[in-house]
């Protein structure tokens, strides 16, 4: 049985890297004659992906190797800070020989080899200039999108808008409301306000013009592979499949159903909050946590305790402390303590009511029966998370495309609206009376959106096993991607 190889090219970070791991072990457990290489692109040491990474040794290496690629000099910081999109677009073209180098010295070894070929490159988002690549190199070249279809629908729209109008999208103006028509985004069925669209619509130096360069080469691609379940984006597929797009394959839920490895977790911890978990009635507790960059000042850090006190609810709130000082307004300050920005008496208040980490393993405690309710920043492993485990969520997105998610999960019902447009380094602060209004709404035992999503849970469970939508999807691929060869 001849063997067909994949080479995998993740953009940096364990949000991209961990998706495009699970999805890998999903093909190779699907079908025997694929193999897989990994090429790793790094810009500076985290230790959130360096474990990740680390774990990774542990997979089949029969079948899956990981090629970390030489390093080369970023882009300079600042950019991150102005543009974090212009900074992913610069780094991932200056690895662009480095990946060439890498596909041409994997080819010549096939070349002597009678029993395997390479069949394409698989690139993630922010990857998709090196379609260039496959093309000189004589080899197909799929998108994997570890986000929704619904962010394909605004790659379109992107694509189709800025051939009309090259300049970036203006902030709309909240007092204003009613000027804002929306936009008419494939995947959406209704208009989608200015104001959850990603930050980089709005950017002025470089991610807008980078985003659109990477959304133009998703037509050059033989297929889009999509982080997501037909029955969960049904629409939004539907509009797709119209033959001038590349073929879509929605894999989805592919997620780690391990808790990520995290260095500022260790044994102890996790066992203390699991053990805390254990102690409470199935369902009472509210889970809060915001992602691996999410982080709030000392006034929002003041609101949440205020809305999950006045809530009256059991909870777990994983609370990272900003990486910078914060500045109030008597000048710089440092905190060293969660406990320096809670309200007075916070902590004797709660008691053994709540509970606080500075971080928590998420897919554990989502799974945990306990929890009842997740206030999320909406990043889109999360959701999945969430909806995995049948756990509704309440919106509070912070960045990248995370408000368009909170939109989405809104428009389906499966979501409680807290913020949608909220947007992190602003001077916006969520109150309390609407952190615990939130809060309320998603631990309500009775409502629609918490049996809607237990619907979705049970759906997207059938979804990847054996003849569910994805794991058809999966050998769909398979087949077009080996007759592509």
């Amino acid at each position: 049985m001849k063997k067909v190889e994949l080479i995998f090219v993740p953009t940096p970070g364990a949000g991209h890297l961990a998706p495009t791991v699970e999805f890998v072990k999903r093909l190779i457990h699907h079908d025997d004659r694929i193999l897989v290489t990994i090429l790793s692109i790094e810009w500076h040491s985290s230790g959130f992906a360096d474990a990740y990474t680390e774990s990774l040794a542990t997979l089949q290496p029969d079948r899956i190797q990981l090629i970390q690629l030489s390093q080369v000099d970023p882009p300079p910081l600042h950019l991150w800070t102005l543009a974090p999109e212009a900074f992913i677009y610069a780094l991932i073209q200056s690895y662009i020989p480095h990946v060439r180098n890498a596909v041409t010295n994997i080819l010549s070894m096939k070349s002597t080899s009678d029993s395997t070929r390479v069949a394409g490159l698989v690139l993630d988002l922010f990857c998709s200039p090196m379609v260039d690549v496959a093309t000189e190199l004589g080899l197909s070249s799929y998108i994997y999108l570890t986000s929704n279809a619904s962010f394909f629908g605004l790659v379109l729209y992107l694509q189709a808008l800025h051939r009309q109008n090259s300049s970036e999208f203006e902030y709309p103006n909240p007092e204003n409301p009613n000027k804002d028509l929306g936009h008419l985004i494939p995947g959406f069925a209704n208009p989608v306000p200015s104001c959850v669209l990603p930050s980089f619509m709005f950017n002025k130096h470089g991610s807008y013009t980078s985003v659109v360069k990477i959304a133009e080469r998703f037509k050059d691609a033989k297929g889009i592979v999509i982080n997501t379940f037909e029955e969960l984006e049904t629409y939004a597929l539907s509009c797709f499949v119209n033959g001038q797009n590349p073929s879509i394959y929605p894999v989805g839920p592919v997620i780690h159903l391990d808790s990520l490895p995290h260095p500022e977790l260790d044994q102890l911890q996790r066992d203390r909050i699991m053990k805390w978990l254990d102690n409470q009635p199935e369902s009472s507790v509210v889970f809060l946590c915001f992602g691996s960059h999410g982080c709030h000042g000392p006034p929002q850090v003041k609101e949440i305790a205020l809305g999950l006190e006045q809530s009256g609810q059991r909870f777990l709130w994983s609370l990272h402390m900003p990486e910078t000082p914060l500045n109030d307004a008597a000048g710089a300050v440092h905190y060293k303590n969660p406990e320096e920005m809670f309200p007075e008496g916070f902590l004797e208040r709660i008691q053994e009511r709540g509970m606080i980490c500075r971080w928590a393993p998420q897919v554990d405690v989502l799974g945990h029966k306990a929890v009842g309710g997740f206030v999320s920043h909406c990043g889109w492993n999360s959701i999945l998370e969430s909806l995995w485990h049948g756990v509704p969520i309440v919106t509070w997105p912070i960045y990248a495309e995370q408000q368009l998610n909170a939109y989405m999960m809104k428009e389906v019902g499966l979501a409680v609206e807290l913020r949608l447009d909220y947007r992190g380094g602003t001077s916006d602060i969520v109150k309390g009376e609407e952190i615990e209004e939130g809060v309320r709404q998603v631990m309500d035992a009775g409502s629609e959106v918490r049996k809607k999503v237990k619907e979705m849970a049970e759906m997207a469970r059938k979804a990847v096993m054996n003849g569910g939508s994805s794991f058809n999807s999966i050998g769909r691929f398979i087949e077009d991607m080996i007759a592509n060869t």
